[in-house]
């Protein structure tokens, strides 16, 4: 959250970007899966979800469960209040700026079978264990296309 990247990836994202403020306090915005809150010269808002990979992976790791022996759905099925997941690759420089409600439709159209596919990854987390589906970012990227087509 505070990695001095984010600001100029947001700004070449957002040209009119006017501000780019931390949501830190725990609250609605935080259990809604809000990070930051972005606004643009014109008021517009938008708000989103950091993600943030250390490594610059093929693929972007869609969190099914973030409890998986409780059952606590990740981020990718449960409800966010958030407009954008920004899923960054720090070698790389680059954050894929992903919009939820199509992101979240192309996992319900296609998750299962990308389950089935890619499989899963568990990491060991104090105390719980999250599990993630490596989703190529191609393959990703076209069924949030595809998910924005609605007939």
């Amino acid at each position: 959250m505070d990695a001095d990247w984010w600001e100029p990836l947001y700004k070449r994202a957002f040209p009119t970007l006017a501000s780019a403020v931390a949501v830190r306090e725990d609250g609605w915005a935080q259990r809604g899966g809000i990070d930051r809150l972005l606004t643009l010269s014109c008021g517009r808002t938008y708000t989103v979800d950091e993600k943030v990979r250390m490594h610059d992976w093929p693929d972007v790791l869609l969190e099914r469960w973030s409890d998986e022996q409780r059952r606590v759905p990740g981020w990718i099925q449960k409800p966010l209040a958030a407009d954008f997941i920004a899923y960054a690759f720090v070698p790389a420089g680059m954050c894929l700026l992903l919009p939820v409600v199509p992101l979240q439709r192309a996992w319900r159209q296609h998750g299962r079978r990308w389950i089935g596919l890619y499989g899963t990854r568990a990491a060991q987390n104090p105390g719980y264990v999250s599990v993630g589906v490596p989703v190529p970012r191609a393959v990703l990227m076209q069924a949030i296309v595809e998910a924005m087509f609605v007939s």
